[in-house]
């Protein structure tokens, strides 16, 4: 199990999710943390493009493919006929830092906050039904009181409560 601290941000499709979490990692970023993050796709994605030699050696049957500069490096691995991997599994590989973000993973039991916007796709609260949502935030009034709720674009508060519900301190980053 990781031992980095662990955040989330859920809520249904056009909610706010990636945009909480941008703003949220430049936020702690500026905070002078380490910051991580892991975002869960519901469909199929690729990082990389046919024809790159990388995409030639997954296609040609390799399991793990790392893509290495002088900038930046990826490690893409092919599933192939494997179970998609828990988000533990995942955790574990992450490099040591002071946060993960984690967008998604709704049926995951780390503490999140629900982005709610009236444009999403449903608004039936998830925070009824999955008691590790500890707080809300929101572009409307919310009338539930039994969880904080934060205005979606008040991102210095949020960023405050995350920090205090993942006991985060400055002199960890």
């Amino acid at each position: 199990m990781s031992n980095n601290r662990v955040f989330g941000v859920t809520g249904w499709k056009n909610s706010g999710k990636t945009q909480l979490v941008v703003r949220l990692v430049e936020e702690f970023t500026q905070r002078g943390f380490k910051v991580s993050t892991v975002k869960h796709a519901h469909h199929n994605f690729d990082i990389d493009r046919e024809g790159a030699d990388s995409y030639r050696h997954r296609e040609a049957g390799a399991s793990e493919v790392a893509l290495v500069s002088g900038r930046r490096w990826a490690l893409m691995h092919e599933l192939r006929s494997e179970d998609e991997p828990p988000l533990d599994a995942i955790l574990d590989r992450l490099a040591p830092c002071d946060l993960v973000i984690i967008e998604g993973y709704k049926r995951e039991n780390h503490p999140k906050i629900e982005a709610r916007r009236r444009e999403s796709k449903n608004s039936e609260p998830l925070s009824e039904s999955d008691p590790a949502i500890v707080a809300v935030a929101s572009d409307h009034a919310i009338s539930d009181q039994r969880l904080p709720v934060f205005d979606l674009d008040d991102i210095s508060s949020i960023a405050d409560f995350i920090a205090t519900v993942s006991e985060l301190k400055e002199t960890d980053g």
